[in-house]
């Protein structure tokens, strides 16, 4: 087989993804059109009565008419979606109820009028957002759009008719559309209906005639709409070509592929006007050449210095190309060129466009370098690089008026900001100080001293005051100079001419000076920020890395957030119902349905967004690789800060991180509960292991016992109850032991044993032990061996016992007689012994003998003594809640001997321990 006709694993996967997230993603259709009036509406509602009679649901959630009588006539028959009411400002809007059209979930659903703009508290601004909603939702929908909507057009289109439309739909909504149907008619047929009145009314049609309806603005605006169509059909041509090339379909792979472009397209944003349609038209080109683009704007020191509304127009261009598909960043730097040049080189682009100057007028028309400084800068520095100059448009992108209120406070301190006033008057203060230090010196040193002396004033004023004052410092003490130094003194005469060339040159190394500074001074505040933003990632990386609960994440984050960004922030997780926690006392101005919609749709939402703008906070999902572990709210100080690239991409980042730490303790607490399990499953396994033999044991000689009894004289019955009894006495026994173990785990896991401490009588609780113990015992001899005089001591007397019975009964299992107790007072301790004669330990245990006391542990591992091994374990489990110590080992004589050490103190007196 030939290897290179074999199909491209890595593009067929990629299809299969794309091909089964398409399958999930409902189909747009768009009705396209040159201008009102061709029929875009009579066409989609012919195809819905079409699709109808084949048996389909369809719905019509908004249709526009305009009054049309045979456009209304084909909405007989079709369900309509009721529209939904908001009050604006005293009146009562009718809008497209979006949540009843995502409940209702039709086959094909008809929304006209794309590029519409929504009544203010929508949950979108634009409806075509609201169609893409749609889209994500599975459903299919059907909608309507003139050619002079689109927003890479809009200026072109607004040149042509000399009419601006404010309504835009992105050229990705056009181009990601699967099916765009070209409703067209000539001209001439379109004049003849707005005459007839098919299309407005006639004082509109009139209007409408004499404005954009006239026959050279339809010719051109039918021919943009043609190429537009032929473009995205062009399009999909391409994709399927390469599809097939990808997968080498027909055997064609080879040739396909040499239909794949590249070089990207690099748009310069100014703070001109018409930046805007730069942006549009690096939109148009990349889309006809099917390349990605991106979208930059330099930031030079003077740019810093623009008021608010040129800073806000630049964001708002900004906006509009990430609207476009752009990838945008903003670029710091004294020249522009090289910052340009430099991304061009980073990016691997090849076009770049640039804006067109403005003509020069005045004295610049003859300047030789005012015709193009900036082309030709770029020509110099990239020989490579293609570079179109785009025709500036009367137009201009300014943020919307929800965007403007969110922003309104920075914007009016941007305004008011006071001018440096105390600056200047430092800088003026210098210059007379420097005078009156100098002018006792004039007659000490040479003139040309003097001038260093000046000098060293305008670098200190520039290094501490920046451009403005270092400029005013150079010209007064040029001027103080001259009148104060250069004879003939007190006058701005000179006897000299070369002093002249002295007063340049201190005033041009006063003012480089000055420029040197401010951008020295403009380059260390772009270093202070990108550290500062490095710094913040930094941290929070770094302290995320040593959080083990969802809590900690939650506390980093959030001062994380607050830190870089000011103002208010919230980390809202999810709960184990995979639901999204709300605070109980929410901050103003959060709205938790907005953080609802973000978490549930992960897309951003609230302040700076496309949806819900006018909200004050600003909402963006906390997505993990795995899925979106909860919602980050923020409120910033500087709520301008998320229209800038570099702050946005700032959150994102911040936000994934802690999404990424989230999922982390997520699954480190999977990791310990199955731990947790493991152990638990293991613990069962054992205890049934052990208690599978014990448990049976005595059931089955109860049962051969109690059987006998029907059989065996009634002399023999005695021995047999007697038998019954020890055997029951057995199980009850194993039965306890389980159930202390259980009972005493569960404590300590709480954290402590309950223990009834009181002051015991260490006699009495030996005694009431071996009686306790005696049917283990039977005719075993037990001895004690008790000093006399032995103190009250303060424990849990039955515990001591439960103990001192377990110790009995173990020596009576693996021991022999006789079984010595014994009990003996130490300075802070009391000290029980229990041994046997025996025997003693099994080899094996010695040096180990701690492990006799860990659960389900016996001395032989394989003996026809019963027992489960428990008995030990829970006289260390009880000794170890008293405080106490508990030790095995081989005594001297023999045998093995068991010591308990609990700790004492004296006895109080008999009235105390009466209280």
């Amino acid at each position: 087989m030939n290897d290179v006709s074999r199909p491209d694993p890595d593009a067929l996967l990629a299809q299969l993804r794309n091909d089964e997230a398409r399958a999930l993603r409902g189909k747009l259709r768009i009705y396209f059109g040159a201008s009102a009036g061709v029929g875009k509406t009579w066409a989609m509602l012919s195809a819905a009565q079409r699709e109808r009679t084949t048996g389909r649901d369809v719905l019509i959630g908004v249709i526009e008419t305009h009054g049309r009588t045979e456009t209304a006539a084909l909405l007989t028959g079709l369900d309509t979606l009721p529209l939904r009411e908001l009050d604006y400002r005293g009146r009562t809007l009718a809008e497209f109820d979006l949540d009843a059209a995502l409940a209702r979930k039709p086959a094909v659903l008809l929304v006209d009028e794309l590029a519409h703009t929504n009544a203010p508290g929508s949950r979108h601004a634009k409806r075509w957002q609201d169609v893409q909603e749609l889209l994500a939702a599975g459903i299919e929908v059907w909608s309507a759009l003139n050619v002079q909507h689109l927003e890479s057009l809009n200026g072109t289109v607004g040149a042509i008719t000399g009419v601006r439309v404010h309504e835009t739909v992105p050229d990705t909504v056009l181009d990601e559309a699967d099916e765009v149907v070209l409703v067209d008619v000539t001209p001439d047929e379109l004049t003849a209906r707005l005459a007839a009145g098919k299309v407005y009314l006639p004082q509109q049609a009139e209007r409408a005639a004499q404005n954009f309806f006239r026959k050279g603005n339809l010719i051109a605006l039918r021919e943009i709409a043609l190429r537009r169509t032929a473009e995205h059909v062009e399009d999909d041509v391409r994709g399927w070509r390469v599809e097939q090339s990808g997968a080498g379909g027909n055997g064609q792979g080879r040739e396909l592929q040499a239909w794949n472009t590249s070089g990207a397209i690099l748009a310069c944003v100014g703070p001109h006007e018409g930046a805007a349609q730069t942006v549009r038209t690096a939109a148009r080109l990349a889309g006809q050449l099917n390349v990605r683009w991106h979208a930059v704007y330099v930031e030079t020191p003077r740019l810093q210095r623009l008021a608010a509304a040129e800073r806000d127009r630049t964001l708002a261009v900004l906006k509009l190309a990430e609207e476009l598909g752009a990838a945008t960043a903003v670029l710091t730097g004294s020249d522009v060129a090289e910052q340009l040049a430099e991304q061009a080189r980073r990016l691997n682009c090849a076009t770049l466009v640039l804006g067109r100057a403005e003509p020069a007028t005045g004295w610049r028309r003859w300047w030789p370098a005012g015709v193009q400084p900036l082309a030709r800068a770029l020509a110099q520095r990239a020989p490579a690089l293609d570079i179109m100059e785009v025709a500036r448009a009367e137009s201009s992108r300014r943020l919307s008026r929800t965007q403007l209120e969110g922003m309104r406070i920075d914007s009016d301190d941007h305004e008011k900001a006071p001018t440096h006033w105390p600056a200047y008057a430092w800088a003026a203060a210098t210059s007379i100080a420097l005078t009156l230090i100098c002018t006792p010196l004039a007659h000490v040193l040479e003139l040309s001293n003097i001038v260093m002396l000046f000098l060293l004033g305008v670098v200190g004023v520039a290094m501490r005051f920046g451009r403005g004052p270092a400029a005013l410092a150079a010209l007064l003490n040029v001027a103080a100079f001259d009148y104060f130094f250069v004879p003939p003194r007190l006058s701005f005469a000179v006897s000299d001419v070369q002093y002249v060339l002295t007063f340049a040159i201190m005033l041009g190394v006063g003012l480089l000076v000055g420029q040197l500074t401010a951008g020295l001074r403009f380059a260390a505040g772009v270093s202070a920020s990108r550290e500062r933003r490095a710094r913040s990632l930094f941290e929070l990386t770094r302290e995320l890395s040593a959080a083990l609960e969802s809590s900690q994440v939650i506390t980093l984050g959030t001062a994380a957030v607050q830190g870089h960004f000011g103002g208010d922030a919230l980390v809202l997780v999810t709960d184990a119902a995979d639901q999204l926690m709300l605070p109980a006392d929410p901050p103003k101005g959060f709205d938790p349905q907005v953080a609802d919609w973000a978490f549930r749709h992960a897309q951003p939402a609230g302040l700076a967004t496309a949806t819900l703008a006018a909200q004050a906070w600003h909402y963006v999902p906390l997505q993990a690789p795995m899925r979106v572990r909860g919602v980050l709210a923020l409120s910033p100080a500087q709520p301008r800060w998320l229209l800038i690239p570099e702050q946005a991409q700032q959150l994102d980042t911040l936000a994934r991180q802690i999404a990424i730490a989230l999922e982390r303790v997520h699954y480190v607490e999977v990791a310990q509960q199955a731990v947790v399990e493991m152990e638990s499953e293991r613990l069962r396994n054992a205890l049934l292991g052990a208690i599978s033999h014990d448990v049976r044991t005595p059931l089955t000689a109860l049962i051969v016992l109690a059987e006998s009894l029907q059989t065996l004289p009634p002399e023999e019955h005695g021995n047999t109850a007697r038998a019954i009894v020890a055997q029951a006495h057995e199980l009850h026994a194993l039965v306890n032991n389980l159930l202390d173990m259980a009972r005493l785990e569960s404590g300590i896991a709480g954290g402590a044993v309950n223990l009834r401490r009181d002051w015991q009588s260490v006699e009495e609780v030996v005694g009431s032990a071996i009686r306790a113990a005696r049917t283990s015992l039977g005719n075993t001899v037990v001895q004690t061996a008790l000093d006399p005089d032995l103190p009250l001591v303060e424990f849990d007397a039955v515990l001591i016992e439960r103990v001192l019975v377990n110790l009995l009964e173990n020596a009576t299992k693996y021991g022999a007689p006789p079984i010595v107790v014994g009990a003996r007072a130490e300075p802070g301790t009391l000290v029980l012994t229990v041994r046997d004669h025996g025997p003693g330990l099994p080899a094996a245990l010695l040096g180990h003998e701690q492990k006799l006391f860990d659960k389900f542990t016996r001395g032989e591992v394989e003996s026809a003594t019963p027992g489960v091994g428990l008995g030990l374990a829970i006289c260390k489990a009880v000794v170890n809640a008293h405080g106490g110590e508990i030790a095995a080992g081989n005594a001297r004589d023999g045998g093995a001997e068991f010591t308990v050490t609990l700790p004492r103190r004296e006895p109080p007196e008999p009235a105390e321990a009466q209280l």
